[in-house]
């Protein structure tokens, strides 16, 4: 029986308009009741994740900004790491001049973007966490849990590939970078992924790995499904996810509920 479940949102726990089913309430509400802890485990900013666990009326851990932010389940902050501020500009001003790109960056209880994002916005209109417009050349270093870049078009990752060769060559191990979609992009501090955020709440639950089952479809996913007692790889999972974890069991579609389906046959 597992203790834990840890699930990525987009693509994964939340369906084809972003948003938590009302089935999905159900099953998580029941799994609770049986004493099994949920963790959201998604690249999402805390405010944002906050809203939907609220709407969900569970207490749930939450991993955030990919296991830049970690909170319990009464919402208490457990674990912090922002990316070195003294590298920070430096990142941010990667793309300042790339028309094809949207430099992203997550401080404290805010979101910020260098020009108007409608796209990304869409996956933010169920939770209304919305952002404001920041300059690359000229803002605050601290507490940025995570930059993340992003197109409005997946024909565009060979682009953001490059994007990311190139940060890694630059910055070396002094960064975690992960593509959680195809046309996102996404920069924290070293060390951090979802993988390694999962691990600091089993140990505060007395627990350990393998009590854990994990869910996910993006390369931000990696380490997590790598880590956990059991890993499933959702149908609509990046292709490199998969060819990366072959042994990993496939399920459906994040647009069918797949999710809770696997989670109520298997521990309700």
């Amino acid at each position: 029986m597992f203790r834990v479940v840890a699930s990525d949102l987009d693509g994964t726990l939340l369906n084809s308009d972003h948003k938590l089913s009302s089935y999905t309430k159900q099953i998580l509400q029941a799994l609770r009741q049986k004493d099994i802890q949920f963790v959201f485990a998604t690249g999402r900013h805390h405010i944002d994740v906050a809203q939907m666990r609220e709407n969900m009326e569970i207490d749930a851990y939450m991993i955030t900004s990919n296991g830049a932010r970690v909170h319990d389940s009464t919402g208490k902050l457990i674990f912090s790491q922002s990316i070195d501020p003294t590298l920070v500009s430096q990142i941010a001003q990667t793309c300042i001049n790339d028309p094809k790109v949207y430099t992203h960056i997550y401080r404290g209880d805010g979101w910020f973007v260098n020009k108007e994002d409608s796209f990304s916005l869409e996956f933010h209109k169920h939770t209304l966490f919305s952002y404001q417009l920041f300059n690359p050349l000229k803002f605050e270093t601290d507490n940025i849990a995570k930059i993340f870049f992003t197109t409005t078009d997946n024909t565009l990752y060979p682009h953001l590939v490059k994007l990311k060769n190139s940060l890694e060559q630059q910055f070396g191990n002094k960064i975690s970078v992960a593509f959680s979609t195809l046309n996102c992009l996404e920069v924290m501090a070293e060390n951090v992924s979802k993988g390694s955020a999962l691990k600091k709440i089993v140990d505060k639950l007395d627990l350990n790995l393998q009590d854990c089952i994990a869910f996910g479809d993006g390369m931000n996913d990696f380490e997590m499904l790598s880590m956990a007692g059991k890993g499933c790889l959702m149908q609509n999972a990046s292709l490199e996810l998969r060819e990366r974890l072959p042994e990993l069991e496939v399920i459906g579609s994040n647009a069918d509920d797949a999710v809770t389906h696997y989670l109520s046959n298997l521990l309700l």
